[in-house]
């Protein structure tokens, strides 16, 4: 399996944080707003750069020490 149930589950996180976002510029209705023009912005960048790391991470293999040789 590609990708693994932390790989969703950090895809699920910054979907909801990209929806939580764009929901909140349009409850605020104003294009000069503070959401708008500040917060925003630094949310939606971060939560996009999140969702490509989600899909590029891999978790350590567990009780596999590289160092050891048999």
């Amino acid at each position: 399996m590609p990708l693994g149930k932390i790989n969703y589950l950090m895809l699920l996180l910054g979907a909801v944080v990209i929806a939580v976002s764009y929901g909140l510029m349009y409850i605020e209705k104003n294009v000069d707003g503070v959401f708008a023009l500040f917060v925003s912005p630094f949310t939606l960048l971060g939560s996009y750069a999140w969702i490509i790391f989600a899909l590029l991470y891999r978790p350590a293999a567990q009780g596999k020490d590289p160092g050891q040789s048999s």
